[in-house]
């Protein structure tokens, strides 16, 4: 399926959100935040009986300290898990010591993702015509999960700018790629952070929606270039 809103101007590099664009990641955020949990839990007995809720009020009380700090969603979790283990009287070697071991664990089964046969297919066929970059608001790693031969680079939300759909990395990979930005067609599935976020930065759009789902208000202030259900229609356009 295939779905034109708005004229397509020359295409001359795609930029790709990774998290349910690429692969779906809900499971994969399951599966992390038990394990994470069940690793805290063993940690020490002062945390066997925590649950989400516990550590979700961590992150609100860093937060509410920092606000900015969502932009960068891995710095985020861990200043909060030091925060953790500091109220229940680590000192601060340790704090910092069991945040590492937390991060790890963390960090392993944030990369345990399957990605589809067919995302990969496409990635290569495009790659093959046209460069491509990863702009993500998370912190999955395109090298532990097969992506990052397809990309000339991978932006990330805290170390490369503010978090989408603020301008900041858009505006950074059309510099990077030494493009006019309206000649980069941005791949997302989410109409905030992907759509608006690429078309008020200057970029083309294009929405994957492979549950043809309805473009609803108030998700959906600007309409996309292009809606699409499945990656593989991509190649079409180059």
């Amino acid at each position: 399926m295939m779905h034109f809103y708005r004229p397509l101007t020359s295409i001359a590099a795609m930029t790709f959100d990774l998290d349910d664009t690429l692969y779906d990641n809900h499971p994969v955020i399951d599966r992390t935040e038990k394990e994470v949990l069940c690793f805290i839990r063993q940690y020490d007995t002062k945390f066997s009986q925590f649950d989400r809720e516990i550590l979700r009020t961590y992150r609100q009380a860093v937060l509410e300290t920092e606000p900015d700090i969502y932009h960068d969603i891995t710095s985020w979790r861990r200043q909060s898990t030091e925060l953790m283990f500091r109220h229940h009287g680590f000192n601060h070697e340790e704090a910092i010591r069991g945040a590492d071991e937390v991060m790890s664990c963390f960090t392993y089964w944030r990369n345990q993702i399957t990605v589809p046969e067919s995302t990969h297919r496409t990635l290569s066929a495009l790659a093959e015509k046209i460069p491509l970059v990863a702009i993500t608001n998370g912190n999955a790693e395109p090298a532990e999960c097969g992506l990052a031969p397809y990309f000339k680079f991978v932006l990330k939300a805290g170390v490369d700018g503010r978090s989408k759909p603020c301008p900041d990395m858009y505006h950074l990979a059309a510099e990077r790629l030494n493009l006019p930005i309206h000649q980069i067609l941005h791949v997302g599935d989410n109409l905030k952070t992907d759509v608006e976020g690429a078309i008020r930065s200057g970029m083309q759009a294009c929405w994957i929606n492979p549950k043809n789902t309805l473009m609803q208000k108030p998700e959906a202030r600007l309409i996309p270039h292009i809606e699409i259900s499945g990656l593989d229609s991509l190649i079409a356009l180059i």
